[in-house]
């Protein structure tokens, strides 16, 4: 088991970190660097993942933790405006509401 550097432990806070796994959680793990990490998080992450399985995870995954800003700023970094990336199931889209009647 590969664990993430002890850097990464803030995004994870709601987690019991050391069962994290980097191979195992990767599309998690993304998906949290992506969307709040640092710059020297997001550098760790392209070392570990490459950029080509990064791309590979918008094109596949669609994860809701992921904002239209944090899309639209790696669309621009990978040039890939007319790609189809994926998005999450209706029922997995974040909503505004403290909690859904």
């Amino acid at each position: 088991m590969r664990r993430p550097p002890e850097q990464l432990r803030i995004l994870f806070w709601e987690a019991d970190f050391s069962r994290i796994d980097v191979d195992a959680h990767a599309d998690s793990i993304m998906a949290r660097v992506l969307e709040f990490g640092r710059l020297r998080d997001v550098k760790w992450l392209v070392a570990t993942y490459g950029l080509p399985r990064i791309h590979r995870f918008f094109r596949e995954v669609g994860h809701p933790e992921l904002t239209e800003r944090t899309l639209l700023f790696w669309r621009a970094f990978f040039k890939a405006f007319d790609e189809q990336w994926a998005s999450p199931p209706a029922w997995r889209k974040r909503s505004g509401a403290l909690w859904i009647d």
